[in-house]
């Protein structure tokens, strides 16, 4: 193809991708299969690759994320992103309706909206296409997060129909329900500490200095505040819907997240409503929104020092209930990680019935004194997970403390607890049960070996006859053996051992985080693979070879050291090889020999490419990646918001340093 089918093919793409895209985040009406969508995604990808020139920054590979950044640029709003005026009182929204009235001698709408509990969000287009987005900062000046913004699949990049040529729309940036439980269950597999709500979560990851990690995470999105439109829209549930025809997800009439209102009745008619509806959206909301809906008399209104008067919040009272604590048990995690857990008389709270509570660690049972049969308070509020925030002392029955335990209720190991950790743990890693079998839950999960016909159920039982007691013993089963399963027959039991061969193909990323070491999950085993290229490489790496590859920090690779250290690892190890998985990189094809003999390091942040694919990409045309600058450095690849000292470095060496462009057209 000439430049000029190129050109044509990628706007064909862009355009089909984001056709597709809109169907199936905003308007869940899906035309093609998830199959066909990646498989145009990289269609693009490729061409994107090849012919840079032409690849826009709105496009839908961004989606994906990649980039990186140094740190964000604080940037002033266009429009004061003002705080509204709060208040958990009824009368007071009847005395604020009253006040407008007294203001505005003529016939009134308002509309009332859901209160999202996340991050507040402004995002400007320009001829269609997303140009910026702002945190909420200050109000005056707020946190450029374009680059992770472009990821959220619900947030077009492109505008279709008769949009404005310039304007900011604004709205709320939150994590689903589902989205976070994952998140959790991903987190306490690796070891680590567990996100306490969808609120804080959604907003450390909006500001990730990895826009991969965004992407990985699925933030969602409702747009609904517009701001620098022309005259024409009269009143903002209008401006709202319009929007909608441009191509933006907003909260739906249909599903009552919006509606007119000319009366104080109709208002708390939508205030009781949702404050017991709430509970089933798969979303956190803390209140509603009610607002003047005419933007005349918006002006006419105008504001305060902090908030516009024509705009109120109210906020729902905190789910809490009061219950008896009836006992406390302890869960073993695949780590051995030890976590509390509060056994409750049932009770009803944001219309689940609540049984159990989490208590986190040691420290929260002390920090509330907790004893036995107290009458606790239980909070839902912004958690998934219900919490203990209080205990009525008036109340308490018995003199019995609750005291952490001192041995593992599983194996009955004495417990530990590192210097600066919250959490016990139990150390006894081989005999240990819950941590053997979930160490191999998590081997054959989705994101590590991904088994077909292997599931959780079957290494229950597989564990329980005695058939495996590590993951290698997995691929000593036989035909016969499995068909002594309950339910398991010869279709099923061919399927698992097939399952068993194909994942001697799973690359050596998978099969590093499959190991389940702790702190070393998805993301971070990639980096340690691509950097050390295979297992023998990383088990021999340093102290220092480990924390200067990207995102490694002492926390892993001293979890790494104490895993290759442990002989029963090694031994494991060993057997995997025998066996057959991958424990090295597969090199890619290479593209080329323009930069055989030559060492480049990649510094800073780029637009075109993210730094893992500047690697990609030198590996791929004949070069090596080094570390950091030296006298054997051949060329320095300079993003934005390099640091000095490898700058200075490069110059007193007289490294060549080369521009993301400039790269381009040496490997083109």
């Amino acid at each position: 193809m000439n430049a000029a089918q190129v050109k044509s093919e990628i706007d064909r793409l862009v355009n089909e991708l984001n056709h597709h895209n809109q169907l199936y985040y905003v308007q869940n009406q899906p035309e093609i299969s998830d199959f066909e969508f990646d498989q145009l995604l990289k269609k693009l990808e490729k061409l994107e690759i090849e012919f840079p020139e032409f690849a826009s920054e709105n496009s839908p590979t961004k989606r994906v994320g990649g980039d990186l950044t140094k740190k964000f640029q604080a940037v002033s709003h266009r429009y004061p992103m003002l705080s509204l005026s709060n208040t958990y009182s009824e009368e007071e929204i009847t005395d604020w309706e009253n006040r407008i009235k007294k203001s505005i001698d003529e016939e009134i709408e308002y509309v009332c909206e859901l209160k999202y509990d996340g991050v507040a969000i402004g995002i400007r287009y320009e001829n269609g296409q997303l140009s910026a987005a702002v945190t909420r900062g200050d109000g005056e000046k707020g946190e450029l997060v374009t680059t992770n913004v472009r990821t959220i699949r619900t947030i077009p990049l492109q505008l279709q129909n008769d949009f404005p040529l310039d304007f900011e729309i604004r709205g709320e940036i939150f994590m689903p329900h589902e989205q976070f439980a994952l998140l959790n269950q991903e987190r306490e597999e690796a070891g680590e500490a567990l996100y306490a709500n969808p609120r804080n979560t959604a907003s450390g990851t909006l500001k990730s200095l990895d826009s991969k990690v965004v992407a990985d995470r699925k933030l969602d999105c409702y747009l609904y505040g517009l701001y620098g439109l022309s005259e024409q829209q009269v009143g903002h549930f209008e401006s709202v819907l319009k929007a909608k025809e441009w191509g933006f997800r907003i909260p739906s009439p249909e599903n009552r997240f919006i509606e007119k209102s000319k009366s104080i009745e109709g208002i708390m008619d939508f205030i009781h409503y949702w404050d017991q509806a709430r509970n089933e959206l798969p979303f956190d909301i803390d209140g509603i929104v009610i607002k003047v809906n005419s933007y005349d008399q918006q002006r006419k209104l105008g504001f305060t020092a902090k908030s516009p008067r024509w705009a109120i919040a109210y906020k729902f009272k905190t789910s809490q209930v009061e219950t008896e604590l009836e006992s406390v048990s302890y869960q073993v995690g695949r780590t051995g990680a030890i976590t509390p857990v509060a056994n409750l008389k049932p009770v009803q709270l944001g219309g689940t019935t609540v049984k159990r509570a989490s208590l986190h660690n040691a420290d929260q049972i002390e920090k509330l004194n907790l004893h036995l049969h107290d009458l606790v308070q239980v909070e839902k509020g912004g958690e998934i997970i219900p919490k203990i925030v209080g205990v009525n002392l008036s109340q308490r029955k018995s003199m019995e403390k609750i005291a952490f335990i001192e041995n593992c209720p599983e194996c009955d190991h004495p417990l530990i607890r590192k210097e600066g950790e919250a959490q016990h743990y139990c150390p006894n890693e081989v005999a240990c049960p819950p941590q053997v079998k979930g160490k191999m839950i998590h081997f054959i999960s989705r994101k590590a070996l991904n088994i077909d016909g292997l599931g959780e159920e079957t290494i229950e039982v597989l564990y329980a006859k005695n058939m495996i007691k590590d993951v290698s013993d997995l691929y000593s089963l036989s035909f016969d053996q499995l068909l002594e399963l309950e339910r398991m027959g010869e279709k099923s039991a061919n399927n698992l051992l097939k399952g068993l061969e194909a994942s001697k193909n799973i690359p050596f990323e998978r099969v590093l985080f499959g190991l389940g070491i702790r702190f070393v999950g998805e993301t971070v085993a990639k980096k340690l693979a691509q950097a050390f290229e295979n297992m023998d490489a990383l088990m021999n790496a340093k102290y220092d070879d480990l924390i200067d590859v990207e995102e490694i920090g002492e926390k892993i690779a001293i979890s790494l050291h104490h895993y290759f250290q442990d002989s029963a690892n090694l031994a494991l190890i060993h057997r995997l090889k025998e066996i057959g998985l991958s424990f090295e990189i597969v090199k890619k094809e290479q593209a080329s020999s323009v930069l055989t003999g030559k060492i480049l390091v990649v510094s800073g942040t780029f637009e075109t490419f993210s730094r893992d694919e500047l690697k990609e990409l030198i590996e791929r045309n004949g070069g090596k990646v080094g570390s950091s600058v030296s006298s054997k450095t051949d060329f320095l690849i300079a993003g934005a918001n390099m640091g000095p000292a490898k700058l200075k470095t490069a110059s007193n060496l007289g490294v060549t340093l080369i521009s993301e462009n400039e790269f381009i057209k040496l490997i083109s």
